[in-house]
């Protein structure tokens, strides 16, 4: 009989890069829940004021593992973290774990990268690129590895807008060997000063690096049992281990988050426009399926066979349109309002880039000015000016991506679900045709509320909430009115003058 994916993992070793990152959490939270695997290596990179030890230990208060320890409370026991950094020539890794991971290690999962659309050149080369190199040397050490997973991402390819289940080694000026050679030779500041000539058709060095990564692949993976995961944009859980789960700002998110709080006021998209969002259980979900997928082979992939890619991105049938987005995010606003707003939540869209930057003056900045002048009033620090100034740095940086539609092939994820046991569907479930965006929405607004503003889910707290957007629209409406009246007041004025000196 067949082995299915639950089977699988029985009693593996599992290496785990991007381990502290929002899907490298859930693959762990996953593994751990619904899976018998035996340990899980976790590599993570200490930060300022924190050890890896405390960081990991932090992982018992996170609401993503309150399920899992609810029903597993030694779970986490089988988690051991291995000191690692991607900024290093040694990836950080000492000779001991290096040893360990050599020998134990079968099931390697490489997700760890930086997502800064912004970052300088050298460091997303240094973390995406040179990093997955080192990290394949690392696989062809270890003596038992049934499975490499390598975590791209379906915009590694973005300067073309129909991306095949394929390598696109022709989008580089510069191919990823001679890239990383360069690097070794020339100084940060020198490929941060040739960066839009490097760069070229990619929008950011987050997606050009990825490319990097994937050419490296390509060219480095020799018959290593290895596969590539595509996710497209990684947003809020669906339903597991609970409904909207999110931990951090950005892209989608940063939107949804700015509108609730009433900041955020003006959007610039392409209103025929599609989404190319992906709940992070799902993607979890898949790349564990992928790995089960590769490891099945049981033979040596021969080193001029093309690895499998995978990719998850919204379905043909079933996609999402830029203002369904919109309307989905603000059709629940009185549904779960958020106490610290500072203004009624309202959206206007434009879709043209020009017209975005010079509304967002009077949508944005002018009423920073206004506000940070009623802080300085009443002895608070301003903040608004330079929080606008912020906000419109990181939507230069996805503008890109609004005014863009991509058509990603996922013949993979459809082939990949045909070959799951009914069971295995289920419990791994990544089907993007059935995804109800309604329902998804909903529960991720919740989330957005309850995990990242960090308001209770009590009806003392949504009925404050009601209060506040009740008194916010009231005073919105009025301001409104005011300013259609002096508008109107003032070319009425100029009309007058108009028709006495004409």
């Amino acid at each position: 009989m067949e082995c299915g994916i639950q089977d699988f993992y029985k009693d593996k070793v599992v290496y785990l890069t991007g381990a502290t990152g929002f899907l490298g959490r859930v693959i762990i939270e996953k593994l751990l829940r619904a899976t018998d695997v035996k340990r899980i290596y976790a590599m993570v990179r200490p930060k300022r004021n924190q050890d890896i030890q405390t960081r990991f230990q932090n992982w018992q208060k996170d609401p993503l593992f309150e399920v899992l320890l609810k029903s597993k409370p030694q779970a986490l026991q089988r988690v051991f973290t291995i000191a690692g950094d991607c900024l290093e020539h040694d990836l950080g890794i000492s000779v001991k774990d290096r040893q360990l991971l050599a020998s134990e290690v079968q099931i390697f999962i490489h997700g760890a990268a930086t997502v800064r659309f912004n970052e300088p050149l050298h460091i997303a080369i240094t973390i995406n690129t040179r990093a997955t190199k080192l990290m394949l040397q690392l696989a062809k050490e270890m003596k038992h590895l049934q499975a490499f997973l390598h975590i791209s991402s379906a915009f590694s390819n973005c300067p073309e807008f129909h991306i095949e289940e394929r390598f696109y080694p022709e989008l580089l000026n510069l191919n990823s060997e001679k890239i990383l050679a360069m690097t070794e030779i020339v100084g940060a500041k020198m490929m941060n000063s040739m960066s839009s000539v490097l760069v070229g058709p990619f929008p950011n060095t987050y997606t050009y690096s990825k490319a990097l990564a994937e050419d490296v692949i390509l060219r480095e993976a020799g018959d290593l049992p290895l596969s590539v995961f595509r996710p497209a944009i990684i947003i809020a859980s669906h339903k597991e281990p609970v409904f909207g789960w999110m931990d951090n700002l950005y892209g989608p998110i940063t939107l949804m988050y700015g509108i609730a709080h009433g900041v955020i006021r003006l959007v610039g998209f392409d209103k025929k426009g599609v989404t190319s969002f992906v709940p992070v259980d799902y993607c979890a979900n898949m790349a564990l399926a992928s790995i089960w997928q590769t490891a099945k082979k049981g033979t040596a992939r021969h080193p001029k066979e093309q690895p499998p890619i995978f990719t998850l991105a919204p379905s043909i049938s079933n996609l999402l349109k830029h203002t369904d987005f919109v309307k989905l995010g603000m059709s629940h606003r009185e549904e779960f309002p958020i106490n610290k707003m500072i203004w009624y939540p309202f959206l206007t869209c434009v879709d043209k880039p020009w017209l975005y930057t010079l509304l967002a003056f009077f949508y944005h900045t002018l009423p920073g000015y206004m506000f940070d002048l009623i802080l300085r009033l009443v002895g608070k620090k301003p903040r608004m000016v330079d929080l606008y100034r912020k906000i419109h740095i990181n939507v230069t940086a996805i503008q890109h991506f609004l005014f863009n539609s991509w058509k990603f092939e996922t013949k993979s994820a459809d082939k990949l679900r045909s070959l799951m046991s009914i069971e295995d569907r289920e419990m791994y479930n990544f089907d993007m045709e059935a995804l109800d965006w309604k329902v998804y929405f909903k529960s991720a607004l919740f989330g957005m509320r309850l995990y990242l503003v960090k308001e209770p889910p009590t009806q003392e707290s949504l009925e404050s909430g009601r209060r506040q957007l009740k008194r916010l629209k009231i005073l919105h409406y009025s301001f409104m009115a005011v300013l259609l009246f002096i508008t109107g007041f003032l070319l009425l004025s100029l009309l007058k003058i108009i028709m006495r000196y004409g």
